[in-house]
């Protein structure tokens, strides 16, 4: 890992240039910045198959993302979308490490310029890039704690045009329903428009995927929504 200012700083611009190189159709594959962040990776990897539990792994991954910052920063700035499996394997540890806004900053990247998942990860981009984050989110509601609506919508947003099964884009809109129903009550009616945007993301849900889970939050969404709508309300 660079430990210097200096040592960062040169890393990611040997990752831009690197980036910058190679066109769009072509892999990092043989440039000395990559393959030594890419067998970085390999060890890395294997201190994860060490771990059992689902938490410590992801603590781990907090801990080993620093490694791979300033490479990933130089490819962002500089990179043409070449096939970069460093970046997307970034890209999924920061969505398991809870670090969602730096794995869609990756995202945006991978989805623009088409990059593929590394051969083990049977689903597309952009499947899992929406399928995690709102698997993450609803894990989270579920425990009772609240989950970035922005981080949410920016998914949706960058996934949209993106083919998946039904029950996965049905996930994310449930958690943005959720998440917009997270802080308003029969005395909160939220900010203008909060609630009718519940009420359409849980629509959406439950129209793609009819066992969802949302069906609660939508009877609740109506009803606050008809409350709030009413005069006096």
């Amino acid at each position: 890992m660079a430990s210097s200012p200096a040592k960062r700083h040169f890393l990611a611009a040997a990752a831009a240039l690197a980036a910058a190189a190679v066109g769009p159709a072509d892999t990092m594959a043989g440039r000395t910045v990559y393959e030594q962040q890419l067998a970085q990776l390999l060890q890395d990897r294997l201190r994860l198959k060490q771990v059992q539990s689902t938490q410590a792994k992801a603590e781990l991954k907090r801990q080993l993302l620093g490694a791979y910052a300033d490479y990933v920063g130089g490819v962002l700035e500089g990179g043409n979308g070449a096939q970069d499996e460093v970046l997307v394997t970034v890209m999924i540890w920061r969505i398991d490490a809870g670090e969602f806004a730096g794995a869609l900053d990756i995202a945006a990247y991978v989805l623009r310029h088409g990059l593929l998942m590394p051969d083990r990860f049977e689903r597309t981009p952009g499947c899992l890039i929406a399928e995690e984050v709102a698997e993450g989110a609803l894990a989270a509601q579920k425990a009772g704690q609240t989950f970035d609506l922005d981080i949410l919508i920016r998914t949706a947003v960058l996934t949209d045009e993106h083919d998946m099964p039904d029950e996965a884009r049905a996930k994310l809109y449930l958690a943005i329903g959720r998440a917009e129903l997270a802080d308003v009550d029969e005395d909160r009616p939220g900010r203008p428009g909060q609630l009718v945007s519940a009420v359409e993301m849980l629509r959406k849900a439950i129209g793609l995927h009819d066992r969802c889970g949302g069906k609660k939050d939508l009877e609740r969404a109506e009803r606050l929504a008809k409350k709030h709508a009413a005069p006096g309300g």
